[in-house]
């Protein structure tokens, strides 16, 4: 099976089982990349720890490199500014935690 149809398969499955109430957030929050409670993007984190932020530029460089070339340009860039705005979201803290340990 074909990545694009098996992506299709599954948020289809994903519609039926919401009922139709909710609709698929296909670049925040996946249902494939929440298992038990936990987002992938979380367990990575957690296994990485410094190296976390190596990850989230190397998605943000894929999305970039790939979006003209993949049949979803907006759906790419928006990958890109989700991994992006996580990457800010971890530099504050860093930068939170830093001057707190200065005074």
């Amino acid at each position: 099976m074909r990545h694009l149809e098996y992506m299709r398969m599954k948020a289809e499955q994903a519609r039926e089982q919401s009922d139709h109430k909710e609709i698929m957030d296909m670049v925040n929050s996946p249902s494939h990349y929440n298992e038990f409670g936990i987002e992938c993007i979380d367990a990575i984190e957690a296994a990485t720890g410094s190296e976390f932020k190596g990850y989230l530029q190397g998605n943000i460089l894929k999305y970039l490199w790939r979006y003209k070339y993949k049949g979803k340009p907006v759906e790419d860039i928006e990958k890109a500014m989700f991994y992006l705005e996580r990457m800010l979201k971890s530099l504050k803290g860093l930068h939170e935690v830093h001057n707190k340990n200065k005074t």
